[in-house]
């Protein structure tokens, strides 16, 4: 579960629920998964893996599947970074439209960087040849290593954020202050500053609830990491993953939403915008694209990125006077609807087919 992953399928699945027909092409990275299905309307074709490297995957029947749908298709829109992006565009027999989510972030190492210049290369290929390149936003777009060949085509549609449905709050942990994360544990979410910062608060009734998977995850995860900094406070807990269906849950348990990123690979934050949307702030860190929402919405505070003084006076302002819930879950209604992200891509996919 990525940003990326949860883009496409929220932006193919609201297509399909408009009548558009819409088939999914992705690598079938869980063995026992079906090589074809439908699922809420869409068509889900998966290519066999022959090989995981680092956070991609190797397999030369998702090019070959791919080509084939696309002889059935009006118009495809791409997810990169995709490694398969330039062979795909160089060969594709109808337009292309990119969403490029963000730049390729991995651990040093020959390796991962023989990785990273790959999929860089595939990525400037695939963007050349696209008729229009999607970005979540110019804030994050122009920092990107890519800048140059998104800047020609370039569309900000930010990414659909849908609400959860209100819930028990069946996380919280008594009545004291609750600080809450939602995504992978992964180096660049930073959570381990998060931890810092919620620790140094000194407030014995305070709880820090941090979701998200540390067991699957494509790269490798930096939970031991955070285990350390937590050491034996029991006021921090470690969730897990939370599924789909108790997210409304989560977001009822906490006061404030906390996405303490620590580099500019993390494009936007989907999970924030959810969070706003259930009337929870957001504490961000100040990176191009992640301070967005906040800085549209105004539902929040923005801290420099791994700066734990900063985090912990954000906390601290967000519990001591808290803004309006109602004023920032309208904000970001009207900011990040589905709706009108869904008509944004309906506009470029449609001026793209011709």
């Amino acid at each position: 579960m990525s940003g990326l992953t949860n883009v496409a399928r929220d932006v193919a699945e609201g297509l399909a629920a408009r009548g558009w027909r819409v088939c999914v092409m992705a690598s079938k990275h869980d063995p026992s998964l079906p090589n074809t299905e439908i699922l809420n309307g869409v068509r889900v074709v998966r290519a066999p893996v022959l090989a995981k490297v680092g956070k991609g995957t190797l397999g030369i029947n998702l090019t070959r599947l791919a080509l084939r749908e696309m002889r059935r298709s009006r118009v495809a829109n791409l997810h990169l970074p995709l490694i398969e992006a330039g062979l795909l565009t160089r060969f594709a027999p109808i337009p292309v439209v990119s969403t490029y989510h963000c730049d390729v972030s991995l651990p040093p190492g020959m390796v991962n960087v023989a990785q990273r210049e790959a999929v860089d290369r595939s990525n400037r290929s695939g963007l050349r040849r696209s008729v229009a390149t999607v970005v979540t936003s110019e804030d994050y777009a122009r920092q990107s290593r890519l800048w140059p060949e998104i800047a020609p085509h370039m569309v900000a549609i930010p990414p659909p954020c849908l609400p959860v449905a209100e819930a028990e709050p069946t996380y919280r942990r008594g009545d004291g202050f609750h600080v809450g994360f939602l995504g992978r544990i992964v180096e660049e979410k930073g959570v381990e500053h998060l931890v810092d910062a919620f620790l140094a608060l000194d407030d014995p009734d305070a709880r820090l609830l941090i979701g998200g998977d540390h067991s699957r995850i494509a790269g490798g995860s930096v939970v031991d990491r955070v285990r350390a900094h937590i050491g034996d406070d029991p006021r921090v807990e470690l969730l897990g993953f939370v599924p789909d269906e108790r997210l409304g849950e989560f977001y009822a348990s906490i006061d404030v939403f906390a996405l303490p990123s620590v580099n500019a690979f993390e494009a936007f934050g989907i999970v924030q915008v959810v969070g706003m949307l259930a009337g929870v702030p957001a504490l961000v860190s100040d990176l191009p694209g992640v301070r967005l929402p906040v800085e549209r919405t105004g539902f929040g505070r923005i801290a420099a990125p791994a700066d734990v003084p900063a985090l912990r006076d954000g906390l601290e302002a967000l519990r001591d006077t808290p803004p309006d819930p109602a004023a920032g879950r309208a904000a970001a209604a009207t900011n990040f609807s589905v709706d009108a992200v869904l008509d944004a891509y309906e506009a470029v996919f449609t001026k793209a087919a011709g």
